[in-house]
């Protein structure tokens, strides 16, 4: 992975959001997580970047994704799913 920063905007109850942080934990991906249920700040600037409320919302670089697909996101990353 070539040092891209990756930010989740996320919720406690989304499996997909789970499903992502597990997949950034099994392949020691660091990355800032952001409770949108509870961080009204976070939950308009996701809503900004993205033009609606569904979750995950994950940024690789600049480079936006809404949801999570593994093969997707191993691509962005530069790494194997």
């Amino acid at each position: 992975m070539d040092n891209k920063t990756v930010t989740i905007y996320s919720t406690p109850t989304c499996h997909f959001c789970k499903m992502a942080k597990d997949f950034f934990a099994e392949k020691n991906i660091q990355y800032t997580g952001y409770d949108v249920a509870s961080d009204a700040q976070k939950r308009e600037e996701m809503i900004q970047m993205t033009g609606q409320l569904g979750v995950p919302v994950i940024v690789v670089g600049g480079d936006v994704m809404v949801g999570f697909d593994r093969q997707k996101l191993a691509d962005k990353l530069g790494i194997a799913a």
